[in-house]
């Protein structure tokens, strides 16, 4: 199996634009139907039988790392995007979180899909997702590290997969409330405890504009 940036990529040998539009295929139908969706559908819907879609990703869990790794990277790289804006690290900071959520909001039946569903079904996809989180935790620490003069990298990786994980539990909240609660209100809320608490915890020295 050859692997990129950690996710698996089982059957990539086979045709890439048959490949893509498999998966697409499959997004028609999670996007519809949400979590629930099954690989029957997923297979009619690309017009074709279910043993032949596992065939083109060796099995069930073949599709799944393959619809993780298509939807965790694009998230990974808005993300990052966000992280090397040369603006102000309130600005950042917001439209970084903001990114995140409005990623997953627009997404959300994939984003259930794979974080719940898949990941609760299938250990190599769980991990698939894990990956991910550990990924913006790295990028994050390394922003702490780079421009928030904070000298020891243990603490910020700590720091980093700790606000990689508030954002990823309060943006799951925030998907159950979405009709009651703005998603600026989130984003607000985050930033303010993300750029008040670090700062103290390090004596005033991370996140200073």
């Amino acid at each position: 199996m050859t692997r990129v940036n950690g996710f698996g990529e089982r059957g990539a040998g086979r045709d890439p634009d048959r490949r893509r539009a498999l998966l697409e295929a499959a997004d028609r139908v999670i996007q519809r139907e949400g979590p629930e969706a099954s690989m029957a559908a997923i297979a009619a819907e690309a017009g074709i039988s279910k043993p032949i879609l596992y065939r083109h990703f060796g099995d069930k869990s073949g599709l799944y790392q393959a619809l993780a790794g298509r939807h965790a990277r694009k998230l990974i790289e808005g993300v990052r995007a966000e992280f090397s804006r040369a603006v102000p690290v309130r600005d950042r900071t917001r439209t970084t979180i903001d990114t995140y959520l409005a990623m997953v909001s627009a997404n959300l039946n994939l984003y259930r899909f794979l974080m719940h569903r898949a990941s609760a079904e299938d250990a190599a996809t769980h991990s698939a997702m894990s990956t991910m989180i550990r990924e913006l935790g790295r990028a994050l620490a390394e922003v702490m590290v780079a421009e928030g003069e904070l000298d020891d990298p243990v603490r910020a990786n700590i720091w980093g997969h700790a606000v990689v994980g508030m954002v990823q539990t309060a943006g799951d909240w925030w998907l159950d409330h979405t009709a009651d609660v703005p998603r600026e209100t989130v984003v607000d809320s985050l930033a303010d405890l993300i750029l008040g608490g670090l700062p103290a915890a390090s004596g005033g020295r991370v996140f200073e504009d």
